[in-house]
């Protein structure tokens, strides 16, 4: 089944939730999972897989190191691009923009929420560096089982991120390869114009 840009929400936003709750219903495996791209201070891109924790007016948001790459990356060069890939729907979306962090009390709430065990692995890994083997690692959990046996606070080294996207687009499979695309651009004054893009 194509779409039809005039047929869209004219939120991308809320077009992008209405794809994953379909993905979701489809039994698509961890729809909320995306390609985030960013680039260094010099341009050099980098890219890996994250997972979509929020979505709405203010954007995309997704959890993380502060040290890692990616923030690393926003840091230097605050711009990045995601693309979403829902296979069983031959379906794909992507934005890209500006990303900000989100506030400091918004991560506490979403840390507050995870599992123990993925709140100790916040503490216990500085994500991307070398490690000697995986015993260092379950020994630094072990440590921060007794450090913290009951509640695991938020590390400083560890947050959030908005992208705010500008553009968003959509992409159907379609016969003989003359897919649908539809563009979203965000204009100067906050609104949102649709487009069909040519395959």
């Amino acid at each position: 089944m194509g779409i039809d840009p005039p047929q869209l929400d004219p939120d991308p936003l809320r077009q992008l939730q209405a794809w994953l709750d379909e993905a979701h219903a489809a039994g698509q495996t961890l729809p909320e999972s995306f390609a985030l791209a960013t680039a260094d201070a010099t341009g050099a891109p980098s890219v890996r897989m994250v997972l979509l924790r929020g979505i709405g007016p203010d954007g995309l948001r997704f959890y993380g190191d502060l040290r890692s790459r990616k923030a690393r990356d926003l840091a230097a060069n605050p711009r990045a691009a995601a693309v979403f890939h829902f296979a069983g729907l031959s379906r794909q979306a992507r934005a890209s923009g500006l990303v900000e962090p989100v506030p400091r009390d918004e991560a506490e709430q979403y840390f507050a929420s995870r599992p123990r065990g993925h709140r100790l692995s916040a503490w216990a890994s500085h994500q991307g560096q070398p490690v000697r083997d995986r015993s260092q690692l379950e020994a630094s959990v072990r440590a921060l089982e007794e450090r913290y046996p009951g509640d695991v606070p938020l590390p400083p080294t560890w947050g959030g991120f908005r992208l705010l996207a500008d553009r968003v687009e959509f992409w159907v499979s379609r016969e003989e390869r003359l897919h649908d695309r539809a563009e979203y651009r965000r204009e100067p004054n906050g609104s949102w114009t649709r487009r069909r893009l040519q395959p």
